[in-house]
């Protein structure tokens, strides 16, 4: 085993004669597959998840591909797997103790200072051959024939996910040069040949610059996790995402983010240029406006998503023509929140990250012009640009979207033809109920931890589930009923088509529905609209009345859940025994001397001393700032929603100001806005039908 105790910043790390294992042969290896692992305080069963997942991958890179011209029995020389652990003081000591089995750590023999100098990582570097088994929640080492040459970081202080990425590409991707890096988070499971699929992916298609695979939810031996509404409500997503969204961003050659959990990036497409601008540049900007420095907030939320952003600059990048690319055959497995509390806290990171560098791309659609893509693409990317700025703005309206669809369909069942007096009074209980619960929700959001609030929480989330199944039951009765009623006179199928809301409902079935069992079939990959669709369903409204409100209150959070440990200053100590103790005490003189000293400050005219700002003033001063300016924009979200429920509605007085019959008009509105919603969902969903079509014609004739 060799070790290194790294003095330096990772920027600095090949400047500084630094060097890794693969460099010091007599004939230097070239690395092919640069595979990183990061992570903070993950157990070992998380850790020989994903390891074992590596393993695989190595595996059978090496004896399963024997005519390949890169892979085949000596490949893993072409092939390192870093480990970067975010913190000495964090990481779990069963992990520890895992990575000593293995032969890449030993106890005893790192530094804390080499000539004077403050060590900033411990790096360890081995060829090893024991790999990892898990069996029934217990990890145990495995003799194997195959040798992975494994570098493990074991960093200093905690300093974030993102120093970690800091030290795989700037420090140790330097020196080693590789041609593909393969990003993994601690806890997912990569598939037995997803790596090897990732790089075939760039193997064929010269000019991609990144790909990402399938990530999917773990639902356990059997799919037991699945009896949790959460999960599967999540499981759905993920699925839903991985067979319209990515096919679709796939098919225009940029994918608005490569999860950090599983992806990969060619080396050279992620270089600065001479001047030091560049994707890394952009992507590394976010560890020094988390780190305290005078970042504004759009920034700061911005960079909580800094995959998006790195995706944004590695395909804007100036003079070439980089693209992304999906790879439905490489996929990874990782946990998901199995409770409200803690998919709230999620989900608080991704929307307003994702939401800020959609903002960012759309402020700075004009960086593609610098780049090297052909007309036809960036006209396509305008495309593409296009219905990202629809989504962004149907994301900012769902809360008033979502009023307005429950207000329309129960003040609908009280009509005479339908549930009459019973339907006006459940929509006067449930509109009541709604304002109240939403109303805790934004208290909620703007005081309490969710960790504190949890039963809370979960009353929110079967009321929501509650009300949701009573808007399904107002939607399909109200189509029914309208239906039957116009084809009394004698049933015909024309008479079907004719018939507007017949007409209106299969357009809605179909482009939510319909859209997803077919694209589901088309990928090989039904089985979660049977087991998770109705989860999905009933936990709609929490995503829109519950995470985004949170989202929206706490912008001013810009925090990972993981902060560097303060050290306070040490006091001078006393030991005692038996009621007694000893201590130093100064002698007379020293006595005489203070108290001359105390006197003295108070005999002359106060005279304010100007400091300047301590740390801890500066910090204070910013969130300041950060919640003025989260205020202002929950208001502006707040108020927009409630102009948009007011114009559709009538309310707030603009009933007042209408020329012509109030119920004529509103119900005008009414039609004209249900129209423009339904027409755009299904618009929407259309585009990414054909597209993920496109998606699969291009996939049958590449091979990945």
């Amino acid at each position: 085993m060799r070790y290194t105790a790294a003095t330096c910043d990772p920027s600095l790390f090949y400047e500084e004669n630094f060097t890794l294992r693969q460099k010091l042969f007599s004939k230097p290896r070239h690395t092919e597959l640069f595979i990183v692992v990061t992570m903070y305080n993950e157990d070992d069963i998380l850790f020989a998840r994903t390891m074992i997942g590596v393993f695989k991958n190595i595996d059978y890179m090496c004896n399963s591909r024997p005519n390949s011209k890169t892979w085949g029995k000596d490949a893993w020389k072409k092939i390192v797997v870093c480990v970067v652990s975010d913190g000495r003081a964090k990481i779990n000591p069963r992990t520890r103790a895992l990575l000593a089995g293995m032969g890449v750590y030993q106890e005893g023999i790192a530094k804390q200072k080499v000539n004077d100098k403050d060590v900033t990582a411990h790096i360890y570097e081995y060829t090893t051959q024991t790999h990892l088994a898990l069996n029934n929640g217990v990890v145990s080492l495995v003799h194997n024939k195959q040798p992975v040459q494994i570098l493990f970081c074991l960093k200093e202080k905690n300093q974030k996910k993102i120093n970690s990425h800091r030290w795989f590409f700037q420090a140790f991707g330097r020196v080693l040069d590789p041609n593909i890096c393969v990003l993994l988070d601690a806890g997912t499971r990569p598939g037995g040949r997803s790596i090897y699929h990732l790089w075939k992916a760039f193997d064929l298609e010269p000019m991609c610059g990144g790909a990402c695979g399938e990530i999917k939810a773990m639902l356990g031996t059997g799919g037991k996790l699945l009896l949790n509404p959460i999960v599967a409500a999540q499981n759905f997503e993920y699925k839903m995402s991985n067979i319209l969204d990515k096919p679709l961003e796939s098919a225009f050659g940029f994918i608005s983010v490569l999860p950090g959990a599983f992806s990969a990036y060619r080396y050279v497409a992620l270089q600065n240029d001479k001047n030091g601008k560049g994707p890394l540049e952009k992507y590394f900007l976010g560890e020094t406006l988390h780190g305290g420095a005078d970042a504004g907030l759009f920034e700061s939320n911005m960079y909580l998503a800094e995959d998006r952003i790195l995706c944004f600059e590695l395909v804007t990048k100036r003079n070439c023509h980089w693209i992304l690319q999906y790879v439905k055959s490489a996929t990874g497995e990782t946990d998901v929140p199995d409770t409200v509390t803690e998919l709230i806290l999620q989900r608080r990171r991704w929307l307003n990250g994702s939401f800020f560098a959609s903002i960012y791309a759309g402020v700075h659609f004009y960086d593609f012009f610098r780049s090297d893509h052909s007309a036809i693409r960036k006209f396509f990317f305008f495309i593409e640009f296009i219905f990202q700025t629809i989504n962004t703005i149907f994301a900012w309206f769902a809360l008033g979207n979502f009023f307005l669809v429950f207000k329309i369909l129960t003040e609908s069942l009280g009509a005479d033809n339908l549930l009459k007096r019973p339907g006006q009074i459940l929509g006067v209980v449930f509109t009541w109920m709604y304002g109240a619960f939403l109303g805790a929700c934004f208290v909620l959001s703007l005081g309490n931890r969710p960790a504190g609030s949890g039963k809370l929480y979960t009353a929110m989330v079967w009321f929501w589930a509650i009300l949701m199944i009573y808007l399904l039951f107002a939607a399909i009765y109200i189509a029914v009923i309208a239906i039957m009623e116009h084809v009394k006179g004698g049933f015909q199928i024309s008479d079907l088509i004719k018939n507007k809301v017949f007409y209106t409902l299969i357009i809605s079935l179909m482009s939510t529905f319909g859209l997803w069992l077919i694209a589901s079939l088309m990928m090989f990959d039904p089985w979660h609209i049977f087991t998770s669709l109705g989860q999905y369903m009933l936990l709609t409204p929490t995503f829109t009345n519950v995470l985004n409100v949170y989202a929206f209150c706490n912008t001013h959070d810009v925090s990972w859940g993981t902060k560097g440990d303060d050290k306070v200053e040490k006091l001078p100590s006393v030991s005692t025994k038996d009621g007694e103790g000893k201590t130093d005490l100064p002698d007379e003189g020293d006595l005489n001397a203070q108290y001359q000293r105390e006197l003295a400050s108070f005999n002359h005219k106060f005279v304010e001393e100007k400091k300047p700002p301590t740390p801890a003033q500066l910090q204070e001063k910013q969130m300041d700032y950060y919640r003025g300016v989260r205020t202002g924009v929950v208001l502006i979200w707040m108020v927009t929603n409630f102009a948009l429920c007011a114009v559709v509605l009538s309310t707030g007085g603009l009933d007042t100001l209408s020329t012509g019959s109030t119920e004529e008009s509103e119900e005008e509105r009414t039609n004209i806005y249900l129209l423009v919603v339904l027409y755009s969902v299904a618009g929407l969903s259309g585009f990414k039908f054909i597209g993920a079509c496109w998606f699969m014609i291009v996939r049958m004739f590449r091979g990945v």
